[in-house]
């Protein structure tokens, strides 16, 4: 199943497909952005109508011009509005009066430029509504289908004839990216089945443009280049429909730097910075996320052969060039991936084929010489070698002038089951043509080598689709409240005790020392009011605390309503964590787990995925947080119950499939970690639930 339906359809056809064109605001002059749609449509071979909109000229590059759409002989399936930016919305207005389907426009000056740019989007976006019509951008550089001709764009890099047909979908929110990528990719003989430049995305987006060319056959995977996650529900559930139709996405996303966003009043939003939960939002869903340019061409071979669902991490190396397998080595083990030495089976085998190799992590060929029967009898033992989920062969100077010594059997092998990748240390266009048309996944680089591979075996598997409340704004809980969310999903709290100011102070039902702490809506960061008091031991201090965090709030938050003290046993644990719910504008629901304490916010200790998670899923998020490794047992340590851990995080993370709690962020800080088989204990809890 795809999203596909009779409206997505009529999408598909007119963006990719369109019968007809009219290019409003063409030119005669072709070294003009408006003259360079006409001349690449001519040139390329479209077979469809083209009708140049110039109120100025009868004729325009050898075509007939017309003064205005209405006085075409059809209603057009596709507009390019190629006018300066007072013109759109009346052009916009113009073509949605006719009934056409799609418009994109190329120029720039809405929500970019100011207020008044605001309003003009704003505009856009009314007239999508109240008529149906789709548009693309502002600020795209157009379309292009090189398996039709269309190259219904202004960007200057399509001057370039001969765009080569091929079977990935490029969507970018930079124009200029298309026309660099397709160059790129000619280099490399990599084609594309369409590119869309989708600009600021004030109507179409990435996902749903993406998701509207789901049922093309022609279409086999996506590339995207993103410079931000607007519109994330849309390339959510793109990403799930991809998935089952097993296309593979790859995506290149800027905005890997420190500079994190705060995103909310809670630890949460501070320490999970914009990125990842990207990073996050990519994995989660199966998208593979590379950092290198080159591996955004070159990622998609390998992640058509490797299924999301057969999730290898094991890597074996084979090489004729030590060198170029240490910078291969070098470049997966900084991205995460352990390159696997071969077994002592696998050895046994090797020596009893008379194959020569230096054993090791890696299997270096380099003093045996490049042999074409040797690289192919090892390689078909490697391939065949149980400890490996996937096998690279790094290659060196024969690539370039001899490949049939080693990329010869490459390409031989690449048919068995087992993934085979290879990466080629010198310039050898001939090599990896040959690599390429084989459908071996092949890198120029060990940078791009490294990160495609790595990309691909971060994906993970599909987590469960989330039940969210409509958004809205949203309230402070008080402690005592949230207390009550966090019973709805089964995280355990210490028990609390309300004591009214003023009021009767009847016995605690535990046991002193005890925390004191004032309880209101009002007062989410009780300590900045000193609303918090510690070690009390008796029931006169009791008295006295409550009278001093009386005081506290008649200085520091006098006008914060507050009638109550939540009183609770002191307790301590093995260790403290923070975990943290919320609903992400653009990703949606996460969970987080963090390092408790100062290290929260210093170290960034933290493991994120999207919610729901799974407690198996929760199971490697306690794996990744460096700071609970000592609670293993490590070194003698007293082991915590990391077990109940686990399940306390998938417990909150429950929230994304509770939308009757309403909840749109919530954070236990801390949850204590109790010795193995004694559980976890919540002390503080934060909840923010929509109106």
């Amino acid at each position: 199943m795809t999203l596909h339906n009779e409206s997505t359809a009529a999408l598909a056809q007119a963006l990719l497909h369109p019968a007809s064109i009219a290019l409003y605001g063409a030119s005669d002059d072709v070294s003009k952005m408006g003259g360079r749609p006409v001349q690449f449509l001519k040139r390329s071979g479209f077979a469809g109508r083209i009708y140049p909109i110039n109120p100025k000229r009868s004729e325009i590059q050898g075509l007939q011009a017309w003064p205005s759409l209405q006085s075409l002989p059809e209603v057009p399936d596709h507009v390019f509005v190629l006018t300066p930016t007072d013109t759109v919305i009346p052009a916009v207005r113009e073509s949605a009066a006719l009934g056409v389907k799609v418009v994109t426009i190329l120029a720039s000056g809405f929500s970019e430029s100011g207020a008044e740019g605001v309003q003009r989007e704003e505009e856009l976006r009314k007239i999508a509504r109240e008529t149906g019509i789709r548009i693309l951008g502002p600020s795209s550089l157009g379309v292009v289908n090189p398996r039709t001709g269309l190259v219904l764009t202004a960007n200057a890099a399509f001057a370039e004839p001969d765009i080569p047909p091929g079977k990935v979908f490029v969507a970018s929110h930079s124009g200029s990216m298309i026309g660099a990528l397709v160059s790129r990719g000619k280099a490399r003989g990599v084609g594309f089945a369409g590119l869309v430049s989708v600009g600021s995305e004030v109507d179409l987006n990435v996902g749903e443009i993406c998701a509207a060319t789901l049922d093309d056959p022609a279409i086999e995977g996506y590339l995207l280049f993103l410079e931000s996650m607007r519109h994330g529900t849309e390339l959510r559930a793109f990403a799930r429909a991809a998935h089952r139709a097993g296309k593979p996405v790859i995506a290149y996303k800027l905005g890997r730097s420190a500079a994190a966003a705060e995103m909310a009043t809670t630890h949460t939003g501070a320490i999970a910075g914009e990125d990842d939960i990207a990073d996050a939002f990519f994995k989660d869903l199966g998208i593979a996320r590379v950092g290198v340019l080159d591996a955004l061409l070159e990622t998609f071979p390998l992640a058509k052969r490797i299924p999301l669902e057969s999730a290898p991490k094991r890597v074996g190396v084979v090489t004729t060039t030590g060198g170029g397998a240490a910078m291969a080595v070098d470049q997966l083990g900084i991205r995460g991936v352990v390159v696997e030495p071969p077994s002592a089976e696998t050895l046994k085998r090797l020596e009893q084929a008379g194959l020569p190799c230096t054993p090791g992590r890696v299997l270096d060929m380099t003093l045996a010489g490049t042999k074409y029967e040797t690289m192919k009898g090892t390689l078909e033992i490697l391939l065949a070698a149980p400890e490996f989920d996937l096998v690279l062969a790094v290659v060196g100077s024969s690539a370039r002038f001899q490949p049939q010594l080693a990329v010869k059997p490459i390409v031989e092998c690449a048919g068995q089951p087992k993934p085979l990748a290879a990466m080629l240390v010198p310039d050898a266009p001939e090599a990896l043509a040959a690599l390429t048309a084989a459908g071996v996944p092949c890198f120029r680089s060990p940078e791009a080598c490294g990160d495609a591979i790595a990309a691909v075996l971060a994906r993970r598997q599909q987590g469960q689709e989330p039940r969210l409340p409509a958004p809205g704004p949203a309230r402070t809980l008080s402690e005592v409240q949230a207390y009550g969310i966090l019973d709805a999903v089964g995280v355990p709290h210490a028990p609390v005790v309300l004591r009214r100011f003023g009021g009767e102070a009847d016995p605690l039902p535990f046991s002193y020392p005890v925390v004191a702490k004032v309880c209101s809506a009002d007062i989410p960061h009780k300590t900045e009011v000193g609303g918090v008091l510690l070690n009390i031991g008796s029931d006169e201090e009791l008295v006295v605390a409550m009278a001093t965090l009386r005081s506290n709030l008649d200085e520091k938050a006098p006008k914060a309503i507050c009638d109550e003290v939540l009183v609770q046993p002191m307790q301590k644990g093995l260790g403290e964590v923070l975990v943290g719910y919320r609903v992400d504008a653009d990703a949606g629901p996460i969970i987080m787990l963090a390092a408790g304490g100062i290290w929260a916010e210093i170290a960034k200790d933290r493991s994120i995925r999207l919610a729901p998670v799974t407690v198996e899923t929760a199971r490697e998020m306690v794996l990744e947080v460096n700071a609970l490794k000592p609670l293993t047992g490590l070194r003698g340590k007293a082991r915590g119950d990391l077990e109940a851990l686990a399940h306390t995080v998938s417990a909150l993370s429950q929230l994304a499939l509770r939308p009757e709690l309403r909840v749109a962020e919530a954070e236990v800080n801390p949850l204590l970690i109790m010795p193995e088989g004694q559980g976890v204990t919540a002390v503080d809890a934060l909840v923010f639930q929509q109106l």
